[in-house]
C-alpha cells in the first residue's frame, strides 16, 4: 500500500516536471501534465495535493477548469491551436490510412469538447 502511494507521488513530481516544462516549451502542452500531477498527488498524499493546489502554477492552469469546467478564451485558443498542431503533423507523418482518421477524429472530438462542454470565461 505504501509503494503504491510513493508510485503515485513519483509521477505527480514526474507530471509536475514536464508540466512547468511545457509552460516555457511550447511543445508541451502544460494543462493536461498538470492534471495528471493533481491526480496523482490527490492519490498519493494529501500533504503534497494540498501544497499543489495552493501554488500559483495550479490557480493560474487548472483552478477554473477543475472547479467550474470552464477556462480562459486564451487558454482555450492556446491548447486547441497547439495541440491541432501536433495532431496534424502526426497525420502527415503517419501512413496508415485508419491512424490518420483516428486522429482525425480525435481532433474533431477535442474541438467538440472545447466549444460546447468547457465555458469561455
Amino acid at each position: 500500500m505504501i509503494f503504491v502511494k510513493y508510485l503515485y507521488l513519483c509521477l505527480a513530481f514526474i507530471f509536475l516536471i514536464i508540466g512547468c516544462t511545457g509552460v516555457v516549451l511550447p511543445i508541451l502542452p502544460t494543462t493536461p501534465f498538470l492534471l495528471l500531477s493533481s491526480i496523482c498527488f490527490a492519490k498519493g498524499s494529501d500533504k503534497f495535493y494540498n501544497w499543489f493546489i495552493n501554488t500559483n502554477l495550479y490557480k493560474n492552469n487548472l483552478k477554473d477548469f477543475v472547479d467550474h469546467k470552464e477556462m480562459k478564451a486564451k487558454t482555450k485558443i492556446y491548447l486547441m491551436a497547439l495541440s491541432s498542431a501536433m495532431i496534424i503533423i502526426s497525420i502527415f507523418i503517419v501512413d496508415i490510412i485508419y491512424l490518420k482518421l483516428m486522429l482525425f477524429f480525435i481532433d474533431m472530438f477535442k474541438y467538440y469538447y472545447f466549444v460546447f462542454k468547457v465555458k469561455t470565461i
